[in-house]
């Protein structure tokens, strides 16, 4: 439900404000005048705002800083998802649905988006036109719970919702992990060695200025690029962070993002991942958008929003238009040479037999499990890898240290 002020004018003629909770203005209106109250002002709370104490009269309200950190993760979308249709199939008319679905959740953001679509909802919208108004619902959950309603199958279209919105998250959380843990280790990396380099090599360096030996070539490339580190440290920081808001902004245009997806995906060991995790992901998502019922261009260019790579989005153009002049799907995929031969040869056999969203649950399938095994081969690998490298980097600055030191304690025997 969502909270309103109102001002209004009782049995006795006398203005009355205040402020009440309900499903709806005009379910507002009816309990106003039921209790002997004309309203003549109705006006919404701001969604940061809580409701007053009940020994509070008027228009107060007190700010409520905690909604300014929460946010609604994709695990809570699902669970709401799944206990509304548990609901629905029990029997639970809608509205009543929502209201019970208001008072389970946890998250105080979600509840109040769920209090305004339930408010929505009865006012007279669909459910999918007043969840499309929060940005927390994706295109692809819309429009599966559109085609859920004009089917007369949404509890149905929920559970499967439930079912993708929880593997995809699954999926992105072990790719993301994976992706992760590399990239930390090399800060923590560089962090180190630019210590290294510019609080304890100087000092230790120091010491071979007024020694009359021939240092060795590593040592001296160690000096130089200490005393560059160490007066200098600062532009390398403003040249990292300029080089990152440069890539950043080249990415963002049509050219730059097309040259950047197609190189992620031929970079060694992580391009092959991100490749499966598309394939995976359009898959997926399909099977999920025809099961439910979306037609076929809808679907296509919905997929075509979730595989975040411009190499695929443009092979998913080529097929929407194709089929759209009378081609079958498999066939555009083909001949855009960014599907192995096993998908294609899958939704051509699932096209041919009508079974195609049983084929492309399949390849999904196959494909998260693919990458499920990668990400588990990689993490396992990148440990003693990033170990060896810091090792390697970090004994290499002590011997190029130790070895002049050792040279001079010879000298002086």
């Amino acid at each position: 439900m969502a909270n309103y002020e109102y001002v209004g004018i009782d049995k006795k003629g006398k203005s009355v404000k205040g402020h009440r909770e309900a499903d709806g203005i005009k379910s507002l209106r009816l309990i106003l005048r039921a209790n002997g109250i004309f309203a003549t002002k109705i006006k919404e709370t701001h969604v940061g705002y809580s409701a007053p104490d009940s020994a509070k009269t008027g228009l107060q309200r007190e700010v409520n800083f905690k909604r300014y950190f929460e946010r609604i993760n994709v695990e809570t979308i699902a669970l709401a998802t799944r206990q509304l249709a548990t609901l629905l199939q029990s029997g639970v008319p809608m509205i009543e649905s929502l209201r019970a679905l208001v008072e389970q959740v946890d998250n105080e953001a979600l509840k109040r988006i769920l209090s305004q679509v339930r408010a929505d909802v009865n006012e007279g919208l669909s459910l999918a036109d007043a969840m499309a108004k929060h940005k927390c619902f994706t295109n692809v959950y819309v429009n599966m719970v559109r085609a859920g309603e004009s089917s007369g199958a949404l509890e149905l279209v929920l559970e499967r919702l439930a079912d993708f919105t929880e593997g995809q998250s699954r999926l992105q959380s072990k790719v993301l992990g994976a992706l992760t843990y590399p990239l930390v280790m090399m800060v923590v990396a560089f962090v180190l060695v630019l210590i290294l380099m510019t609080t304890v090599v100087p000092k230790i360096t120091a010491l071979f200025a007024s020694a009359k030996v021939q240092l060795p070539f590593m040592t001296r490339m160690l000096i130089a690029v200490s005393s560059f580190l160490a007066s200098y440290w600062w532009l390398v920081i403003i040249l990292i962070i300029l080089a990152c808001w440069g890539i950043a902004r080249a990415v963002k245009t049509p050219r730059g993002r097309a040259w950047w997806d197609k190189t992620k995906l031929k970079v060694p060991v992580f391009g092959p991942i991100l490749q499966m995790v598309s394939i995976a992901r359009f898959s997926r998502t399909l099977a999920t958008l025809l099961s439910g019922g979306v037609p076929l261009l809808n679907t296509l260019q919905i997929v075509r929003n979730v595989v975040s790579n411009d190499a695929l989005e443009k092979a998913i153009d080529d097929v929407r238009e194709a089929v759209r002049e009378g081609e079958d799907i498999a066939g555009p995929l083909k001949r855009s040479g960014q599907f192995p031969p096993m998908v294609t040869h899958m939704i051509a056999v699932g096209e041919k037999t009508g079974q195609l969203e049983d084929m492309l649950s399949r390849i999904a399938n196959a494909y998260e499990t693919r990458v499920e095994t990668r990400v588990s081969m990689l993490t396992s690998l990148l440990e003693p890898m990033m170990i060896l490298f810091m090792g390697v980097t970090i004994g290499g600055i002590v011997g190029a240290i130790m070895v002049p030191i050792m040279q001079m304690s010879t000298l002086v025997k």
